[in-house]
C-alpha cells in the first residue's frame, strides 16, 4: 500500500471521528489534545538524529566533490525569490478577492509574543557543543550546526578520519530507515491529527461564517500555489524539462502531514523519504537543502499572515488600506519569513501575532479576532512551506544534476 493513501486514509478515518465527537465536553477535548500531542512527538521522534548524520556526511560528500558552497547558495537565492513571488501572490489576491470584514470581539488575552531573534542566534552556538543535540524537537538550527561543522571537521585528514566517516555513513542509513519506518505508521498518527482537526473545526460552527471568506481565499490561493504555480515555474526554470505533476503526486504525503500536523519536524521523515524514493533526489541535495528551507524559507506562513492582517486592519478600520500600507505589510511579512525556525508548529500565527505587535498603531491585540481559526491559519501555512521545500528540493536536485528520475508506479 502506498504511503499516500495510508496517509490519505487516515486523515479521512480521523476527520469522521472527529465528526461524531462530542462537543462542549471538557475531559473528552483535553483527551484528544493529549493524543494528538503524542502523535506530532512520535513523529518528530526520529527527526534529530536521521537529520545530524545525514548532513554531517552530506557537508562531507559535497567538499569532497567540490560541489559545497554551490549547494549551499542555490538554496537562499530560492528562498529569496519564491519569498518574494508567494507573499506578493498573497497581498494580490487580497486586493483582487477581499474577504469580508470580521466582527470585533474582546475575548482573549493578548500574550508577549515576539520572534527573540537575538536569542535564537545565541542559541545557536551553546557554551557546550554537544548539548545542541539535547534537543526538543522543536528548535533544530542549533543541531544543523552541529552537524555542519562535524561535516566539515571529516574532511580533516581521510586517514584519521575514514572509520568515522564510514561510522557515520552507517549510522545516516541506519536511522534513515528508522524513519522510513515510523513514515509507514504516521497514517495511526494522521487520524488522532485529523480528528483533533475536525474537533476544532466543528467548535467553530456558530462563527463560522464570520470567517468564511477568508478561509475560501486561503484555501484557494494555497491549492493553485501548491498543485499549479509551483509545478509550472519548476517546468520552466529547469532546462531538462521535468515532470512537474509527479512533483504533485509526490508531495500528495508530506501536503496530508503538513496540514494536518501543522509542524514542519513532523512531516520531516515523509520528506525525505519522498525525495530519495519517490523523486530520485540524492542525499546530499536533500540533507543540506532541506534543514536550509525548513528553517529560513516560511513563505506559506508569511503570505498566511500578511493575508489574516489585512483582514484585521479592514477589519478594525473603515478607512480602508493604501498601497503604501499593503507594500509595508508585505515588506514585513516578507522579513519574518526568514525568522520563523524556532516556530515548525505555529509559524503562520506567531508571524500574524508579531506583525499585529510591530504594526502598533492600535493593532496589538488584533490576531485575537482570528484566534477561532488559529488552526486553520497554521494549517494553511505549513502546508505550502512544505509545498514550497517539495518544490525548491526538487528544482536544485535537477539543476545540480543529482537526481534520478523514477517511474510514477515505484513511487512510495
Amino acid at each position: 500500500m502506498k504511503v499516500w493513501f495510508k496517509l490519505l486514509a487516515g486523515a479521512v478515518l480521523g476527520i469522521a471521528l472527529g465528526s461524531f465527537l462530542p462537543i462542549g465536553n471538557q475531559a473528552i477535548s483535553d483527551i484528544i489534545e493529549w493524543i494528538a500531542n503524542f502523535a506530532v512527538s512520535a513523529g518528530r521522534y526520529t527527526v534529530v538524529p536521521m537529520m545530524v548524520f545525514s548532513l554531517c556526511i552530506a557537508v562531507y560528500e559535497l567538499r569532497r566533490e567540490g560541489g559545497f558552497w554551490s549547494m549551499l547558495l542555490k538554496p537562499f537565492i530560492f528562498m529569496v525569490i519564491s519569498a518574494t513571488l508567494v507573499v506578493g501572490i498573497g497581498l494580490v489576491a487580497t486586493i483582487l478577492f477581499p474577504p469580508a470584514r470580521i466582527p470585533i470581539t474582546q475575548d482573549g488575552q493578548v500574550e508577549n509574543i515576539s520572534l527573540s531573534t537575538l536569542q535564537n542566534i545565541a542559541d545557536i552556538f551553546p557554551q557546550n557543543m554537544f548539548s545542541a543535540l539535547v534537543s526538543d524537537g522543536v528548535y533544530l538550527l542549533p543541531v544543523y550546526v552541529f552537524a555542519f561543522f562535524v561535516g566539515l571537521g571529516l574532511s580533516y585528514d581521510r586517514n584519521f578520519t575514514k572509520p568515522v566517516i564510514s561510522l557515520i555513513d552507517a549510522l545516516s542509513r541506519i536511522f534513515y530507515y528508522i524513519a522510513s519506518f515510523f513514515s509507514e505508521v504516521l497514517g495511526v498518527a494522521l487520524i488522532a491529527l485529523s480528528a483533533y482537526w475536525a474537533f476544532h473545526w466543528r467548535g467553530i460552527g456558530k462563527v463560522l461564517s464570520e470567517f468564511w471568506s477568508l478561509i475560501v481565499l486561503l484555501a484557494v490561493t494555497s491549492a493553485l500555489l501548491g498543485f499549479i504555480v509551483f509545478p509550472l515555474l519548476l517546468y520552466f526554470i529547469v532546462k531538462n524539462k521535468p515532470r512537474p505533476w509527479a512533483l504533485v503526486y509526490s508531495s500528495i504525503s508530506s501536503a496530508l502531514c503538513a496540514f494536518f500536523s501543522g509542524d514542519v519536524n513532523f512531516t520531516l521523515p515523509v520528506l525525505f523519504r519522498h525525495m530519495k524514493e519517490s523523486l530520485g533526489v540524492r542525499r546530499r541535495v536533500t540533507a543540506v537543502t532541506v534543514p536550509l528551507l525548513t528553517a529560513f524559507s516560511r513563505a506559506g506562513s508569511a503570505m498566511v499572515a500578511a493575508i489574516s492582517f489585512i483582514v484585521i486592519i479592514k477589519s478594525y478600520s473603515s478607512l480602508g488600506i493604501t498601497t503604501v500600507d499593503i507594500i509595508s505589510i508585505g515588506l514585513r511579512a516578507l522579513s519574518i519569513s526568514f525568522l520563523l525556525a524556532r516556530h515548525p508548529g505555529d509559524g503562520a500565527w506567531i508571524a500574524l501575532a508579531v506583525l499585529c505587535t510591530d504594526y502598533s498603531q492600535g493593532f496589538e491585540a488584533g490576531y485575537l479576532i482570528l484566534k477561532p481559526i488559529a488552526f486553520y491559519l497554521i494549517a494553511i501555512g505549513t502546508f505550502l512551506d512544505i509545498m514550497l521545500t517539495n518544490f525548491a528540493v526538487y528544482a536544485i536536485a535537477k539543476i545540480s544534476e543529482l537526481q534520478e528520475d523514477k517511474a510514477m508506479r515505484q513511487f512510495i
